[in-house]
């Protein structure tokens, strides 16, 4: 099948580009209806290598990058313009007009300068709210583990396009639409997107042939749903907007946005304002001319009487102190893009929030490894490495934790270190190769027969592979406390050993002193 696909890749690939892009993209319900074999020769790509490095790059160019369509961004003026739309803001600008008019100079400058401090202040909060959102996003863009030429990379996941072949595993966020065509114990999240509150069940090699609800295609991962258990491949069939969660996007953005309690409250109150401006203007006019006044000294009286009714100094404080309120929520790590949407936090009631990790490296290193009631460091220095003898304990140990274990170390473009996958397991990896065990040939001599993936219930990952003497063996890692709980015997620097009373509070206790610290 390898070799048939590469065939065709010479014969279509200068197709590729006069296709049109959406061509390309493959509907979840044309996807499920479509053999895994039949996905890979029509988009190019193959079960075992993924799509060819150039290819891939073209394609990105000719269908877009993996990202929902934002906004466009308001230009610089209308966002200005768009301070000067309440009605109260417009009278006080009408306001500073007739006084002009009259001869009021310094109140027109005095009212226009209110005016533009106003617009300011929410032009700057407005524009820093901005930046800060752009600078999250950026840090919290997600990457996706890939196979491309036959080697696993981690690329940015906006760089996916139709026809990677991406592995899945517990944790990760699916970046697009996968038709899966191997799949081990998976499940997904997929409440968002159809509200089954349970994660479903994924089957590789489920097939359909008629039209399945969105719910109950088991052979398709969908864009943003987190992977909850067990580990799977497959094809990416549709990115972007041709995505089912890039579908209900683009209707979102028809919604038209409402305004905030407070802006209808002001612009009630400057419609008021204006009406009954205008009403004792025209009283104070109509009495004057009945009892035999001027008629331009009455007109510029009652003019005079209107604007000094406004209070001009009511948009700045309001802008003031919702200003204040952003810069406070701001100390307290909250961001918030409208300046008037501060005031909408009084309204709440209740915030529902998640928790969620910590912004870090995403790296951990082993330092210490307890093996046979012994606490034995791992210096960092690889100098500092050949003055240490590995302990055939530690050796075992570094042996199942790199047998047992789904990540991945590789270089990058630079020839530095670069590990895919779960940083603890990533960090075993690294450990081992402190010690001088060849990750690589450590898992070609024994390669993995069958696999339990970690999942929160186990709390364990198993393996079977032959190892030692060709045996079948099974080998575990996990949380300390669940793993004990199945054991017998212990292996010590004498062999392996009926597991002794005391001894699981023991190294309980030990697990408890790391933790601590």
């Amino acid at each position: 099948m390898t070799r048939k696909i590469k065939r065709m890749k010479t014969d279509k690939e200068a197709q590729t580009a006069q296709t049109a892009p959406d061509s390309l993209q493959i509907g979840s319900e044309k996807a499920s209806m479509l053999s895994a074999a039949s996905i890979g020769e029509q988009l190019l790509s193959d079960p075992l290598q993924g799509l060819d490095s150039p290819l891939a790059a073209e394609r990105l160019q000719f269908v877009g990058r993996n990202e929902l369509e934002e906004e466009k961004k308001t230009p610089f003026i209308l966002k200005l313009l768009a301070q000067f739309k309440d009605f109260l803001i417009i009278i006080l600008i009408v306001a500073a007009a007739i006084s002009a008019f009259l001869g009021e100079r310094v109140d027109a400058v005095i009212i226009m300068a209110v005016v533009l401090i106003n617009a300011i202040l929410g032009l700057i909060q407005e524009s820093r709210a901005e930046q800060a959102l752009a600078a999250l996003k950026e840090m919290s863009a997600l990457y996706a583990r890939v196979i491309r030429d036959g080697k696993t990379l981690e690329v940015p996941a906006a760089e996916l396009v139709p026809g990677d072949l991406v592995e899945l595993a517990a944790g990760d966020v699916a970046p697009a639409d996968i038709r899966l065509i191997e799949s081990s114990n998976l499940r997904a999240n997929e409440s968002a997107l159809t509200g089954e509150s349970t994660p479903v069940e994924k089957d590789a090699g489920a097939l359909f042939h008629e039209p399945a609800a969105l719910g109950d295609r088991s052979n398709m991962v969908y864009s943003g749903m987190e992977i909850t258990y067990g580990r799977g491949t497959g094809f990416v069939t549709a990115t972007a907007a041709s995505t089912e969660i890039g579908k209900i996007a683009s209707r979102l953005q028809m919604i038209d946005t409402e305004m905030t309690p407070l802006q209808v409250n002001l612009n009630k109150l400057g419609k008021l304002l204006g009406i009954f401006c205008i009403l004792i203007s025209a009283v104070i006019f109509g009495v004057g001319l009945l009892q035999g006044g001027e008629p331009l000294a009455l007109f510029m009286t009652a003019i005079s009487l209107a604007v000094a009714a406004i209070p001009e100094g009511l948009p700045a404080v309001v802008t003031i102190l919702l200003a204040l309120g952003m810069n406070r929520m701001a100390r307290e790590n909250a961001i918030v893009k409208r300046l008037l949407a501060v005031e909408t936090l009084g309204s709440v009631d209740t915030i529902c929030t998640d928790k969620t990790g910590t912004l870090t490296q995403n790296k951990m290193t082993v330092t210490r490894i307890y093996a046979g009631e012994e606490v034995m460091p791992l210096p960092a220095r690889p100098e500092e490495q050949e003055e240490i003898r590995i302990h055939p304990l530690v050796r075992l140990m570094l042996e199942i934790g790199v047998l047992c274990n789904d990540a991945v170390l590789t270089e990058d473009e630079e020839g530095q270190p670069l590990m895919i996958g779960d940083p603890t397991e990533g960090a075993l990896l690294t450990a081992a190769e402190k010690k001088g065990i060849g990750v690589g040939n450590l898992r070609r001599s024994y390669p993995v027969s069958w696999q339990l993936p970690f999942d929160s219930e186990r709390k364990m990952m198993s393996v079977g592979t032959l190892y030692q003497e060709g045996r079948p063996h099974s080998m575990t890692k996990g949380a300390p406390d669940s793993i004990l709980d199945r054991c017998s015997h212990e292996m010590t620097g004498e062999g392996r050993i009926p597991l002794a009373p005391g001894r699981k509070e023991a190294i309980l206790k030990q697990n408890s002193a790391f933790a601590h610290e």
